[in-house]
């Protein structure tokens, strides 16, 4: 039987890795076993970190319309509250993006929900 040397795969497979550990420090874009190490890790927090991302952006959105609304008489909660009464249908990221470009629409919805 005729053995499989693995040459030119290792090759490929150890130049690719090393690709994706540039920047690394250490022996984390040297070290062979320790970038492969290194890119499962980071495979597993991208993964994660993908969902937190989400929570991130709506807290962000969240301090967005309050730091916005507080001048103009009304905390972020009772705003929300009051718009989930009248009906209004904005979402936050589209509020917060208000608040921050265009405070004068921002304030005219305020207005029209007071």
């Amino acid at each position: 039987m005729t053995r499989v040397k693995k040459a030119v795969n290792a090759l490929k497979y150890r130049k690719n890795l090393l690709k994706m550990t540039k920047g690394y420090r250490g022996g984390r874009s040297k070290k062979e076993r320790q970038a492969q190490e290194a890119v499962f890790h980071a495979g597993a927090y991208s993964f994660a970190h993908r969902r937190d991302k989400k929570n991130d952006f709506r807290k962000l959105w969240n301090v967005k319309i309050n730091a916005a609304s507080r001048p103009l008489g009304i905390t972020y909660s009772k705003l929300i509250n009051v718009m989930k009464k009248k009906g209004v249908i904005i979402d936050r990221k589209i509020l917060a993006d208000l608040a921050e470009n265009n405070p004068e629409t921002f304030a005219r919805v305020i207005e029209q929900v007071k």
